[in-house]
């Protein structure tokens, strides 16, 4: 019997029957965790399992129902309705009504049901009708209703380690030996690449391997995967990294704060990761040029110079030339000088515009192009910086009345901005001298 005439996915086949087949989990699934110990007392609650795809959130709602004696229905939210929650409802009533049996509803793909599909669950977990076990790819703090979220416990589900994916690998191939009739010949060095290429998913390992035995060649020692074959089915890439998903939020902010964190290996790596996992880098490109200025600045204005160039060399070369200019910002970013104060300025300064509301322009900074604006004192007593001494009118005001003594700006002792602050102490200075030589003369 060939490996292709078994009509079940290898996937399906190798479920796990008990807890402790299940490979991972162990922050989970361990003796003694609470997931762990109340499915084995049978204490039903109503959860929802986050994780990536291929970690088990679909075979462990199978196993919870299996190891509690409870009656199992899965929907999944991509083909069913309201209708369908109300007919499972009065499945789960019937049999606690016949047999006292509870029942474990399985919502597969949870997120993809609207506000009011979510709400449709809530009566019937309060009063206890179903055990709600939802599955979902997506944040659940994001795609669930609060109300929702409220009912249940969450459980993160993690990617696959590849002493994980080791274990269902060798599973898998005792399965496939047994369907072909004679061994099935895979280097330690093939097993490595499966599971490279499966990227802590299980499933994703399985169907690949399953594919690979139905291409491998016949011999006299049994059924050998050849490294070209191999090759061509791991050719695409195999990183996660959906833009809709939490990896996507998840890696940028991890090359942000690590180019906040002056590392250049640690932002260079997750620049690699996204471009690895289809990211479009005219994406990174903005992300950069906004790095430059909210965690760089005035510190060295260098930065944001830097950013804009590489985007224009990466719209110019395009992939994967382009790229590599991209990568020369990051590690820019990440050594240069780090400054928030501009960030800082500009926050603080749209706080107040939004809490002052619309202040009057003072007279003498407003335009006078009219004989009119003049007559009403527009522009008078202004004082032309480029005519006073230094270039700059010492004890002169340009913010309202009402918010005159306001500084927004506070320049790091860190890069360009240390001289900055020292030009500003001395302007400061200037314009105290200016007040104390207005106040000397209005009382002498």
């Amino acid at each position: 019997m060939s490996a292709g005439q078994n009509t079940q996915p290898l996937a399906d086949r190798l479920r796990p029957q008990k807890l402790e087949q299940v490979a991972g989990q162990e922050h989970l699934l361990a003796k003694g965790k609470p997931l762990f110990e109340s499915i084995h007392q049978g204490l039903l609650h109503s959860m929802v399992f986050w994780g990536p795809p291929g970690t088990g959130k679909t075979t462990l709602a199978r196993l919870i129902a299996r190891t509690t004696d409870a009656r199992f229905i899965a929907l999944s939210a991509v083909l069913s309705g309201v209708k369908d929650i109300r007919t499972a409802v009065e499945q789960a009533k019937k049999e606690w009504q016949v047999s006292q049996r509870p029942t474990i509803l399985f919502v597969d793909e949870v997120h993809r049901f609207n506000k009011s599909q979510q709400d449709a669950f809530l009566p019937h977990i309060e009063s206890g009708t179903i055990t709600f076990v939802g599955a979902t790819t997506e944040n659940p703090s994001f795609e669930l209703n609060n109300a929702l979220l409220s009912r249940v416990r969450t459980y993160v589900l993690k990617p696959l380690s590849s002493n994980a994916i080791r274990q269902v690998l060798d599973r898998a191939r005792s399965v496939l030996e047994t369907d072909l009739g004679q061994p099935l010949l895979v280097s330690e060095q093939q097993l490595e690449v499966i599971g490279r290429f499966a990227d802590g998913d299980a499933r994703r390992a399985l169907n690949l391997l399953e594919v690979a035995a139905e291409l491998a060649t016949d011999s006299l020692e049994g059924k050998v995967l050849d490294d070209q074959t191999l090759a061509g089915l791991t050719a695409e890439g195999s990183r996660r990294f959906d833009q809709k998903q939490s990896y996507f939020y998840d890696q940028i902010s991890a090359m942000h704060k690590s180019v906040r964190g002056s590392n250049p290996d640690a932002a260079l790596y997750w620049f690699c990761r996204m471009l690895d996992g289809g990211v479009d880098p005219r994406y990174l490109a903005r992300r950069l040029v906004r790095i430059a200025s909210e965690d760089i600045g005035l510190a060295d204005p260098r930065a944001l110079s830097m950013t804009l160039d590489a985007s224009q060399a990466f719209e110019r070369l395009g992939h994967p030339e382009g790229e590599l200019a991209l990568a020369q910002a990051v590690i820019y970013l990440a050594c240069a000088a780090k400054s928030n104060a501009s960030y800082r300025a500009y926050e603080q300064a749209m706080r107040t515009v939004k809490k002052t509301g619309s202040l009057e322009v003072p007279l003498h900074l407003r335009n006078a192009p009219t004989g009119l604006m003049q007559e009403l004192d527009y522009g008078k007593s202004y004082r032309y910086a480029h005519d006073e001494p230094e270039a700059y009118a010492a004890g002169e005001t340009y913010l309202p009345p009402e918010i005159a003594q306001q500084k927004f700006y506070d320049p790091v002792p860190r890069g360009l901005e240390i001289k900055i602050s020292d030009k500003l102490n001395y302007l400061r200075t200037l314009d105290q001298q200016a007040q104390a030589a207005a106040v000397t003369s209005k009382t002498g």
